[in-house]
């Protein structure tokens, strides 16, 4: 049975969630599952945005017929060609035979690599500012390369206001009824989730962010209609702005992440003192994490986060302990930047750990790291507390 939502006269929504998927991408965990939003629009001419991924194909065919009511589809604007938006389109042209396919000239041949149904015959090519009138409503179109595909782009009802924003604004979590961010507590219970969604699918990207962020800035949006996650219709530019400051790579907090690599706790040991001298002097947004329990994802979306970020490894053959070598290397393909940074490493013999640490985030973007690098041999030792209480004292004063 379908379950569509309306989302005003003639727009609904007709995508659904998976609640069962354990990997985003088969790569991000996702607890809270993942919603595929795809929507009709009802107008002289029908409109189908996007499709979904395989996972729920039954729902979603049942809600498209349902919302058509017995029409026949006349258009469908592929914004994002990924397969959690597109692994339905084949099964959508074998339904409605004479859609038409409105893409831009990087989509078609990707269209192609998916599938075998010919639609370079069926294609209507949209170039940047293109306009597409369906009667009462007008589309506009707008190019974004690399947000975070090539052959991205999004689609502006100038009619209604209504931007279809593609990858854009998304955020992982299953939808529960309530699709409007609005009808939630989207800042308490979603903002987590759209952060690391946005610093791992798209973060790696920010330029591209920003240039399509100024595309829309001239535009007078009063629905957001993201491929994942609630619908946006009032506070829009608080969202926006949350867009501008993670593209921007500027940290969203004035606040302290402890990333730590250890053995056999010593490590971990340097890193609560280090915690705790930093409550002591009045550091109130501190968070700590074991880079060998906790998913790089979620370090990935501190990161972007957190204006301070401290590193505490042991050495580990020879090197960096193998977790947050992985973290390094990830945050540096992700592109993070503009942050300050302290170091701690450990070990018994060949410390290593530190100088490794310091040239993989060397070679980040405007990265500074803080002076006088804390060595510990083995064990936190009493004199080491000088130490630690000066490196709680200079990331303050940086604060």
């Amino acid at each position: 049975m379908y379950c569509v939502k309306k989302i005003n006269d003639d727009l609904y929504w007709v995508g659904g969630s998976d609640r069962r998927l354990a990997l985003f991408e088969n790569a991000y965990p996702i607890p809270r599952g993942i919603s595929y939003n795809s929507y009709v629009m009802l107008d002289e001419k029908t409109v189908l945005f996007d499709t979904v991924d395989r996972a729920i194909t039954g729902q979603f065919l049942e809600n498209v017929e349902a919302v058509l009511d017995g029409r026949n589809l006349d258009y469908i604007i592929v914004n994002h060609m990924e397969p959690d938006h597109c692994a339905t389109l084949g099964e959508i042209v074998r339904r409605y035979p004479d859609v038409q396919v409105v893409c831009n000239a990087k989509t078609v041949p990707i269209i192609n690599q998916f599938y075998e149904f010919g639609v370079d015959s069926r294609a209507i090519i949209v170039k940047e500012g293109d306009t597409l009138s369906t009667g009462k409503h007008n589309f506009t179109f707008y190019l974004a390369p690399m947000v975070h595909w090539p052959e991205v782009m999004v689609t502006y009802d100038t009619t209604d206001k209504v931007l279809f924003s593609a990858d854009a604004f998304g955020t992982f979590g299953a939808m529960n009824g309530n699709i409007f961010a609005d009808e939630l507590n989207f800042e308490r219970d979603w903002l987590d989730d759209s952060r690391r969604y946005y610093s791992n699918i798209v973060g790696k990207y920010g330029p591209s962010t920003m240039t399509l962020l100024k595309k829309l800035a001239t535009l007078d949006i009063q629905l957001l209609c993201p491929l994942h996650g609630p619908v946006w219709r009032s506070d829009i530019n608080w969202y926006v702005d949350k867009y501008l400051l993670w593209s921007s790579y500027e940290p969203e907090e004035k606040s302290v992440m402890i990333a730590y690599g250890s053995i056999y706790g010593n490590t971990e040991n340097a890193a609560n003192i280090l915690a705790c001298r930093l409550a002591d002097q009045g550091v109130k947004n501190v968070v700590v994490y074991d880079v060998a329990v906790t998913h790089p994802s979620v370090l990935i979306s501190e990161a972007f986060r957190c204006s301070h970020l401290v590193f505490a490894s042991a050495t580990y053959n020879s090197g960096i302990f193998s977790s947050m070598e992985h973290l390094l290397m990830d945050m540096k393909s992700h592109n993070v930047q503009n942050r300050t940074v302290a170091l701690m490493e450990n070990g018994t013999w060949g410390i290593t750990a530190g100088k490794k640490m310091a040239e993989i985030i060397s070679q980040m973007k405007n990265m500074t790291i803080l002076d006088d690098m804390i060595t510990i041999k083995s064990s936190v030792k009493e004199d080491q507390l000088t130490e630690i209480n000066a490196m709680a004292e200079a990331i303050v004063k940086t604060l």
